[in-house]
């Protein structure tokens, strides 16, 4: 057994698969050829639900089903307005792992998933929300850094570690944010981490439908090219969202300011004007991902993307990921154990 898997060998265990490295759920990109390849190569591929119908979601799992005998997850967004038939849905095709992301779950929605034989995964923020998930009944967390793309918080991963490794210690914890080299995943498992989650790298992957102007973005990209958003009005809390900068981020922030107009002068209310600021994302990034606008669209990415040069297959993904680890463990001392606060 590698030090890797050693390291790793509670997160292995928790996915049922062969690496303890799973992929961030991305909407328009983590769709059953990316995920089932994901998973056929060692991995842990995510379904990102999304916006997605029960009905839509339905179909989206049978046909990932149909290409992997793997293990899978299926990430689905607390604030969903049909959670509970989504996570039906999720049952009834059993699927062994639900990824909780958007907010603290409910007790009721933590109530069907455990009910439906599923695993639950949550995000945490912070080390007193990480033992409340724990309590609460998650059977695994993800630290998310803000160098991650897409919707992120405001700590970064270096910081988050610190504080939630040394002290949640009876479920696995899996890190995620800026990771592009298999020597960061070896840090992280030194560290305590069980395993890593990787979205970036794998959105520019051969298996990825995203279109070859959307990849040919992030091969061009630095890290300091992906960006947060900022918010305008403090009446319109954003989530800050990490993309390649371009003429769709500005747009973005012309419509906060369109918003906040209308919300002046009373042409929408607060709830209104918050979801037309969400659903300009989701359009944006479809944008960018389906259609090839590299300049109007969402370019969603992590700091991580100045290491992603040129497309790989997931298999070359993952291996390049497992050696260079493999290779990293091998030259350094042993890890220095946390003690549990």
């Amino acid at each position: 057994m590698s030090q890797l898997d050693q390291l790793t060998a509670r997160g292995r265990a928790l996915l049922g698969s062969r690496h303890a490295i799973m992929a961030g759920a991305m909407s328009w990109v983590s769709e059953r050829n990316l995920v089932s390849a994901i998973s056929n190569a060692g991995g842990f591929g995510v379904i990102a639900c999304g916006a997605m119908t029960p009905a839509l979601l339905d179909a989206e799992i049978a046909a990932t089903r149909a290409l992997t005998d793997k293990p899978f997850g299926v990430n689905l967004i607390t604030m969903h307005p049909q959670l509970m038939e989504l996570i039906a849905v999720c049952g009834n095709h059993g699927v062994t792992h639900i990824v909780l992301a958007g907010g603290l779950p409910s007790g009721a929605a933590i109530e069907a998933i455990k009910a439906g034989g599923a695993k639950l995964i949550c995000f945490a923020p912070t080390a007193a929300l990480a033992k409340k998930l724990v309590r609460s009944g998650a059977d695994a967390l993800i630290i998310e850094g803000s160098e991650a793309g897409g919707h992120i918080g405001p700590v970064s991963l270096s910081v988050l570690a610190q504080e939630i490794l040394p002290v949640i210690t009876d479920v696995p914890v899996f890190v995620a944010g800026g990771i592009g080299r298999g020597n960061a995943v070896a840090l992280w498992a030194q560290m305590g981490a069980s395993g890593v989650q990787l979205g970036t790298r794998f959105a520019a992957a051969t298996e990825s439908i995203a279109h070859p102007a959307f990849k040919k973005a992030f091969f061009r990209a630095s890290a300091r090219d992906a960006i947060a958003s900022v918010q305008l009005d403090p009446r319109l809390p954003v989530i800050p969202v990490r993309a390649l900068k371009n003429s769709g981020a500005e747009a973005f922030i012309a419509k906060q300011r369109e918003m906040a107009e209308k919300l002046d002068a009373g042409e929408v209310d607060l709830p209104a004007a918050q979801l037309a600021i969400e659903h300009y994302w989701a359009g944006a990034l479809r944008r960018a991902v389906i259609d090839g606008d590299v300049e109007g669209g969402s370019l969603m990415a992590g700091q991580s993307v100045g290491m992603v040069t040129h497309e790989q297959s997931v298999a070359e993904i993952i291996q390049d990921l497992v050696t260079e680890a493999n290779g990293a463990l091998a030259t350094r001392a042993p890890p220095i154990a946390f003690a549990a606060a």
